[in-house]
């Protein structure tokens, strides 16, 4: 073991001194030139001080040398969405990769050699291109449409009101957001963070507020992970434990004649109603029908397995490098943050309000368990998890996780929806102020 800290201690020596010698000017020359030139000329004097000033450029140039307290707080902040993911289970597959991505963009660096993710010509720059101008997205909707299992909203249509409810959510932020100082194309950004939905968040951002896409997509995905978290003591608060009890009757049966309707009519429908969603909706209803049609299962396989995956791992990585301290840091930032919350709460609460409003008007074995609004959130399928976990323990033979799933991905439609009106509404204001 002492041989190993002399060999390594000498390396380092070495490495050091080449340093030294490469920052004060001297990279055409070998050690042992420098060396054997200060021995020659009788000024070891002169190469220890040309060895000492070398030395202090080299660790000028030194992460430690440049860290800074935003740059330490943001390492935090990504160590502990990797500790969220592993130790709690926090989707992980967002939070490790965004985690690691904070990490590496707030590695403190010199400027000006093409490392830092907003350094043009960078390797992070290109990969960022695909979050920046909104490419990313429709890519993971097709790998969540070859995915999806649209039976139990076919089969139960009305339970599409609950996911439009949640996106009460998405404007009543919006407002907020103006009023609290942010312009009107910030303020839809920011309202989209209601849905849950961190693609819809990044491609309207990616439009709208391209300046705060890092803040928007970290808040999105933070409260994407945080469901299980969020939720339970808003749908406890909102349902009475009698509420909590409802079974409802099993879904009818689905045809396959349905199953590959359903994505070509809510194409037509969802784009001629929204068509600035066109791209998430469009690649959402058209991995639907790889999956749906029974012809196209190596396309299907391929984009809910390899495609999503690395499509996921770039996007969880470059947004998290996207939260570099020097623009990430800002009371905007906090400000999303906080709006996200809210959104978040209020999406929450719409869909568990709704739900009990339609149990006004159903009778019988056709009412509702109000529990399943709450899965109007596009969190898919976290927040339908959360409500059979909160169905268990309120009856452990009442099983939800079926009839939440509609809900559920009727909020992913819904939320795609509402980014595509707000992004029809900015285009017809910029529309009248240019006029």
């Amino acid at each position: 073991m002492k041989r190993l800290f002399i060999v390594f201690g000498a390396i380092a020596t070495i490495m050091i001194s080449w340093a030294a010698a490469s920052a004060a000017g001297l990279s055409n020359q070998t050690i042992g030139e420098v060396t054997q030139a200060a021995v020659a000329t009788g000024a070891p004097q002169d190469f220890n001080a040309l060895a000492m000033n070398g030395l202090m450029n080299f660790l000028s140039m030194t992460g430690f040398a440049n860290l800074t307290l935003p740059n330490f707080v943001m390492i935090c902040v990504g160590l502990l969405f990797i500790f969220l993911a592993i130790k709690f289970d926090y989707e992980p597959l967002l939070l490790i990769p965004i985690g690691a991505g904070v990490i590496i963009g707030n590695i403190p660096f010199v400027a000006g050699n093409q490392i830092g993710i907003y350094e043009e010509g960078s390797v992070l720059s290109y990969l960022y291109f695909g979050v920046e101008k909104g490419i990313y997205p429709p890519l993971i909707f097709l790998g969540i449409g070859a995915m999806t299992d649209f039976t139990s909203l076919i089969a139960n249509p009305k339970l599409m009101l609950l996911g439009a409810a949640a996106q009460v959510g998405v404007f009543l932020t919006f407002i907020g957001a103006i009023s609290l100082g942010f312009d009107l194309n910030e303020a839809a950004a920011i309202g989209i963070i209601g849905g849950a939905d961190g693609p819809t968040a990044i491609f309207l951002s990616s439009k709208s507020a391209p300046h705060l896409l890092g803040a928007i997509a970290i808040a999105a995905y933070s409260y994407m992970a945080l469901v299980p978290v969020i939720q339970p003591p808003i749908m406890r608060l909102m349902t009475t434990p009698e509420e909590r009890k409802i079974r409802m009757k099993p879904p009818r049966t689905v045809t396959k004649t349905e199953k590959i309707l359903f994505p070509l009519v809510g194409l037509i429908l969802t784009t001629f109603i929204s068509p600035s969603a066109l791209p998430l909706l469009g690649m959402l209803f058209f991995g639907n029908l790889l999956k749906e049609s029974g012809h196209t299962e190596r396309l299907a396989n391929t984009a809910r397995t390899s495609m999503i995956d690395i499509i996921t791992i770039l996007l969880g990585v470059t947004v998290g490098a996207s939260t570099q301290a020097s623009v990430f840091i800002t009371t905007s930032s906090l400000k999303i943050f906080a709006l996200g919350a809210v959104a978040f709460a209020i999406a929450t609460f719409s869909g568990l309000a709704f739900a009990k409003m339609m149990n006004l008007f159903l009778k019988g074995d056709n009412k509702i368990n109000p529990l399943i609004g709450a899965a109007g959130v596009s969190a898919v399928p976290d927040s339908a998890r959360v409500v059979q976990q909160e169905g268990l323990k309120a009856d452990s033979n009442n099983h939800l996780l079926m009839h939440a799933m509609a809900p559920n991905v009727a909020g992913v439609i819904g939320s795609a929806v509402a980014a595509g009106i707000l992004i029809s509404f900015l285009s017809y204001f910029q529309q009248v102020g240019g006029m």
